[in-house]
């Protein structure tokens, strides 16, 4: 970590009691502290109706942008908090990049699945257009279904996603400068595949 991120704060995950995501995050909010807490809707069934409901897209984390030195303590206070995740003593932060692909899954509910708590073993790939552009992760094989998991190594968390395979390209592979074997997906491949996306 470097003096300027120390200066103007970082993003860190805290975990809380069970089912208390919400009320830490409004917790924090009002004690003026920067909270993200990445939400999505969910469709649940009760005995004589259904509902839509906004549930934690990973549960029991909520995500703090502090300076760790002057404010950790105030987050610690927080009714429902347990700790910071970290190794040891030292809070784990969390990067720019983890924190926008969370809010950019949330946006998209209807391509989440479970989340994992180990990384599968598979081929790394990276997206290459559509909501989740430039995301990483790894291919899982469920049946005869294939899922990719997008894993947050500094929480040990995971979130699986159904997206098309034609939107997927081998890390190694994929890059900037396209060669003939990566070449990207043309445009009718990528509206195909995206339409299967909304619909599956």
């Amino acid at each position: 970590m470097t003096n300027e991120e120390k200066k103007n704060g970082c993003w860190y995950a805290v975990y809380v009691r069970s089912r208390y995501e919400k009320k830490v995050h409004q917790y924090l909010l009002e004690k003026g502290l920067s909270s993200f807490l990445p939400l999505i809707e969910t469709l649940r069934q009760w005995s004589d109706r259904k509902k839509r409901v906004e549930e934690p897209l990973i549960r029991g984390y909520v995500f703090v942008h502090i300076n760790y030195h002057k404010e950790h303590v105030h987050v610690l206070e927080t009714d429902g908090v347990v700790k910071f995740i970290g190794i040891g003593k030292t809070p784990s932060v969390i990067s720019e990049r983890d924190i926008d692909w969370l809010k950019r899954l949330a946006h998209e509910p209807d391509a989440i699945g479970e989340t994992v708590v180990s990384i599968p073993v598979g081929k790394r790939v990276r997206v290459l257009a559509g909501p989740f552009k430039d995301m990483e992760g790894v291919v899982k094989k469920e049946g005869r279904e294939e899922r990719l998991v997008v894993y947050f190594d500094s929480i040990m968390q995971g979130v699986q996603i159904t997206i098309a395979p034609e939107l997927l390209a081998p890390i190694e592979k994929a890059s900037l400068e396209q060669s003939p074997e990566t070449k990207k997906p043309g445009r009718h491949e990528v509206e195909s595949a995206i339409r299967h996306m909304a619909h599956s």
